[in-house]
This record gives C-alpha cells, sequence and structure tokens, in this order.
C-alpha cells in the first residue's frame, strides 16, 4: 500500500518536501541504511488511580512495522494511543512485554542506554509543538543538535536548509512566537527529523491544524519516511492522514486490531 498524501499535495510552497524528498535533513556524506523493524510483543501497562484502582491500558498488544514504513494508531480518546508511543520512545516503561528496533531492547534498556536512543534513533512530533518562543525557528529546529555539542554554526546552517526546503526560509531568524500554527508545526516536524531518526512517533501532529496546515505536516512525515527507510508510527483522528498510512491498527480494549478503509 503507497502513501499517497506526499505525492497528491501540490500547492507550491508545500509540495518542495514531497519533490525533494527531505534531502536537507539528510547528512550527504552518510548513507542511511535503516532494515531492521520495530518489533512489538504481549505489550501490557496499567496505572493506578488516586483511589488505588488498577486501570489496565494496554494488554497483550503486539505488532510489527517495517523500515520504510508508516502506520496509523486510531482510537477513541483515552484509548492509550499516546501511552503506547510514549512506551516505543521509551518515555514510559511497560509492566510486561517487548519492545525493539533492530537489536534494541527498548524494554530490557537502562537509563543511559535509553537517554543515547532518544538522542539518537528517535524523533517525537506532539499535537502541542512545545517549541521555545523566545528561539527562532531556526534556533528550534538546530536545538537536537545543540544537544549533541555539534557545532552551533552548522547546525543553524542545517536548520535553515530544512526551512528553505520546505518554503519557509524567510522565518528562519523570526521568534516562533510570531509564526502561524501551522508554522510552529511544520518547525517542530523539523526539530524532530533533523537528527535523522530511525523512529518518528508523532502524537495527534495535525490535531490542532484545519485541512490546508495539517496536509504539509503529513506529507513531512511521509517523505521523510520513505527518502530515509525510516519507521513512523502516527497516532491520529485525523481520517485522512489515516487513510493514507501503509497500515492502519485501531487501539480499543487495550489491543490492536488491523482496518483497512
Amino acid at each position: 500500500m503507497s502513501f499517497r498524501l506526499a505525492a497528491s499535495y501540490n500547492q507550491p510552497e508545500q509540495s518542495e518536501i514531497s519533490k525533494r524528498g527531505v534531502s536537507l535533513i539528510q547528512n550527504p556524506k552518510s548513507k542511511i541504511q535503516n532494515s531492521k523493524p520495530l518489533v512489538v510483543r504481549n505489550l501490557y501497562k496499567s496505572f493506578h488511580s488516586p483511589a488505588g484502582e488498577k486501570i489496565e491500558v494496554l494488554r497483550e498488544l503486539s505488532f510489527k512495522a517495517q523500515a520504510g514504513e508508516i502506520v496509523a494508531v486510531v482510537g477513541a480518546s483515552g484509548a492509550g494511543k499516546s501511552t503506547l508511543l510514549h512506551l516505543l520512545g521509551g518515555i514510559e516503561r511497560a509492566d510486561a512485554g517487548e519492545i525493539r528496533l533492530g537489536e534494541f531492547d527498548v524494554t530490557g534498556a537502562g537509563a543511559a542506554e535509553l537517554a543515547r536512543f532518544h538522542n539518537e534513533r528517535v524523533g517525537f512530533v506532539f499535537q502541542f509543538h512545545h517549541l521555545l518562543l523566545d528561539l527562532t525557528a531556526a534556533e528550534n529546529i538546530a536545538m537536537p543538535l545543540l544537544i549533541r555539542r555539534e557545532p552551533r554554526k552548522r547546525s543553524i546552517e542545517q536548520a535553515v536548509a530544512s526551512l528553505k526546503e520546505i518554503g519557509l526560509a524567510n522565518r528562519a531568524s523570526h521568534p516562533v512566537s510570531q509564526l502561524s500554527g501551522g508554522e510552529q508545526q511544520r518547525v517542530a516536524v523539523l526539530r524532530a527529523l533533523i537528527t535523522r531518526p530511525q523512529l518518528v512517533l508523532a502524537d495527534e501532529p495535525t490535531g490542532n491544524l484545519d485541512k490546508e496546515t495539517g496536509d504539509p505536516v503529513g506529507a513531512m512525515l511521509a517523505s521523510y519516511c520513505r527518502s530515509h527507510s525510516a519507521i513512523v508510527i502516527v497516532a491520529t483522528h485525523n481520517e485522512q492522514l489515516a487513510r493514507d498510512c501503509d497500515h492502519h491498527l485501531i487501539l480499543q480494549g487495550g489491543s490492536l486490531t488491523d482496518f483497512g478503509f
């Protein structure tokens, strides 16, 4: 099944990323190779209410995603979509089960290993952009590179190049507080992708956007996935975004089932 969104979106400014395949984020000196799947087996997660009641959010949850695939996870609010993404990214710990990205055991990793995993292999996109409003668009995008202690000049140049590719070069030096909601979310996506992660976890990335401003976000994720053989997991209520993914999983009653449109 092909991802149609990147190919079909054709407004001039917003189609550049689809045409160019997000080459701005790929280091031309490095060869991206990610043939390792994401494998989830028998995942369990529960929480306790203030009254001490055990609330089982996920149970016996299993699925597999291959490199170069986009997977949509849909379900009612409160079904556990965000919790699932947090577990996949190692932000929260599962009660039981196994999560592996290639040979890396997310569920069995220690704190230091998970910190490296977050920094080197995972990109997060949230419904709320969580940008630093006092910084410019370019500085926000470059932040993951700066945290890695990469040279500031080169990091900012790479961030500006990424903005140029999606038609926002003129916003590079603007504080993100001056950007529109759609522009802010695209900056947040570029920030997540700037380190070329193998796994991208997007939690309602278009939830606060209308169709006109949300479509470019989906196109960016699609293009990055294809050009970098990455795995993208999208939790969404957006039916069109889910429809255009390679696989569609519905989270209900703590378990996933495959479904089609």
